[in-house]
C-alpha cells in the first residue's frame, strides 16, 4: 500500500499560447514548481476521449504526485489561478478546456464543502485518472472506499 499522496489531475484538449495539449501540459507542470509545489512523480501522457463523450477533440491527461506545505484549499487555490493564467475561462461543466487541474486526494485527507472535495468525488470512475496513477502509483488506494488501483480500473466499463 503507498503512503498517503498528494495527488493532481491535469488535462487540456484544446489549443493555448504555449502551443497544443501536450505543450499545454507541460508549461503548466513547470508553473505548478513556481508555488511552493515539488513534482516527486508524473505520469505519462495519455490520450483519451471526452467524458460524457462527445465530439470534443481528444483529451491530453497526466497525473502528478507532489509534495507540498500548501493546506488542500491553499492549492486548489493555486491550480485555479494557473488555469486563469493560462486562459482557462470556467464556462459550462465538462465544456473542452484549455486546462484543467485538479487536486485528486491529499494524503488521506476527506472532506466536502463548495470550493473542494477530497479525494474527488468521481476520480474513481474515470479511467483518464485512475490509469495514469497506476503508472505512478499503484499500490495507492482511494481513501474513502478502501479500495486499491487494480479493482478500481477493473470496475470501469470496458469502452473506459
Amino acid at each position: 500500500m503507498e503512503a498517503a499522496l498528494i495527488i493532481i489531475g491535469l488535462g487540456a484538449n484544446l489549443p493555448s499560447r504555449f502551443g497544443g495539449p501536450d505543450e499545454t501540459l507541460a508549461a503548466a507542470k513547470e508553473k505548478i514548481e513556481n508555488f511552493d509545489i515539488r513534482i516527486v512523480k508524473s505520469s505519462r501522457v495519455w490520450v483519451t476521449a471526452p467524458v460524457p463523450a462527445s465530439d470534443q477533440p481528444l483529451y491530453r491527461n497526466a497525473v502528478l504526485v507532489v509534495e507540498t506545505p500548501l493546506a488542500p484549499e491553499a492549492l486548489i487555490e493555486v491550480l485555479q489561478g494557473i488555469e486563469r493564467d493560462f486562459g482557462r475561462v470556467h464556462a459550462e461543466r465538462n465544456a473542452a478546456r484549455l486546462l484543467d487541474l485538479d487536486v485528486l486526494a491529499y494524503n488521506d485527507f476527506i472532506m466536502e464543502d463548495e470550493a473542494l472535495t477530497l479525494p474527488h468525488p468521481r476520480m474513481h470512475e474515470r479511467g483518464f485518472v485512475l490509469r495514469p496513477l497506476h503508472e505512478i502509483a499503484p499500490g495507492w488506494v482511494h481513501p474513502v472506499l478502501g479500495v486499491g488501483l487494480e479493482a478500481l480500473i477493473a470496475r470501469l466499463p470496458a469502452e473506459d
